[in-house]
């Protein structure tokens, strides 16, 4: 990992003890499970953006009564 960066951080004791367990467990360097915890945490902000569109455009379609396939196919021929 050439582009590391080393930061400091601080975490609760519990926290702490629950990561350095963790790795343990999974046979990881701590900074291995903070870094997937840190991409877990990502994935999840994006989901949730992703389901707020979705929910959007539900709205947009449903206020239009497009509620099944068929009605968006005759919606955009139309």
């Amino acid at each position: 990992m050439s582009n590391a960066v080393k930061k400091t951080i601080s975490l609760p004791a519990d926290l702490a003890r629950q990561a350095e367990a963790l790795a343990q467990a999974e046979g990881k360097s701590l900074s291995g499970v903070i870094q997937d915890a840190l991409r877990q945490a990502g994935i999840e902000r994006r989901l949730q953006e992703l389901r707020g569109i979705q929910a959007f455009w539900s709205q947009q379609a449903r206020a239009k009564g497009i509620l099944t396939e068929k009605d968006l196919a005759r919606y955009l021929r139309d």
